[in-house]
This record gives C-alpha cells, structure tokens and sequence, in this order.
C-alpha cells in the first residue's frame, strides 16, 4: 500500500503542481479569456479523474493485472460511475456553484490521460520490491 501510496501522490503532486504554476502556458490559455478559470478547471478535473483511476489500482495492490474480476463487483463499478457522471455534472453544469466552466473536448481528453497514466505508472511501480517487514520495522520506529 504504502508503494502505491508513494508513487501515486508523487505523480499526482508532480503533475497538478505542474498544471498550477505553468498549465497556463503548456495548455496555451495565456490571454484567452477565462484562460485562468479553464486551466483551474482542469486541474480540477485532472485531479478527479486520476482518484477515479486510482480507484482501479488500490482495489488489487499487488497483483499485476488490476482488471481481473472487476466486473464482479457491482458497487465498485457504481461508485467509479457515479463519481464520473457527478464529474461531468459538476464541470458541464454546476459552473458558478463549482468554480468551474465548461470545458472544450481537448481539456476533457488532457484532463482524462493525466488520470489514465496513473495505471501504468502502478503496473510499473509493482516491479520495485518491497520487503515484507517494512510495516513491523516502521511501525517499531514510532513506537
């Protein structure tokens, strides 16, 4: 957990901080108007979609292949559906309650593959050895 954990946070930081401080001008927004709102939204959005994607990683933390047996589990599929759809929702149509604006199709794509990467950044992170002790030697190290 705790090498998910890592990989996905540094990732995720890496990436929204990245969006926050030069997304204006990878992005090209800069002097388009509402080109603030549209990059603010999109990391929003980024963010959303990579917990939902993340979602899929967490639910088998070591075995490789997270898709085996996800059409088994009804719940989590209407967890991960209704959070995409109230996503939708909240970008498309709550704009003044949200803080967002509608977004054109190419930021919902950006905004998609920045949570879709999390899938094989953890396929690969699988890879890293962890030892088996590192619970009871970190939890010996607080206490």
């Amino acid at each position: 957990m705790w090498r998910n954990i890592f990989f996905q946070a540094s990732y995720q930081l890496t990436v929204l901080l990245l969006l926050q401080f030069k997304g204006m001008q990878i992005m090209g927004l800069t002097g388009i108007p509402n080109g603030a709102r549209i990059n603010r939204t999109v990391i929003f959005n980024a963010f959303v979609f990579c917990q939902i994607f993340n979602e899929v990683n967490a639910r088998k933390l070591e075995d490789k292949n997270v898709f085996r047996g996800i059409t088994n589990n009804r719940l989590f599929l209407g967890i991960v559906g209704t959070t995409t759809v109230l996503q939708i929702i909240i970008v498309e149509f709550l704009n003044e309650f949200a803080s967002t604006v509608k977004l054109p199709w190419k930021y919902w794509v950006i905004s998609m593959v920045i949570g879709f990467i999390s899938w094989p950044l953890a396929f690969a992170a699988k890879y890293i050895p962890v030892p088996k002790n590192v619970v009871t030697t970190w939890q010996a190290a607080i206490y």
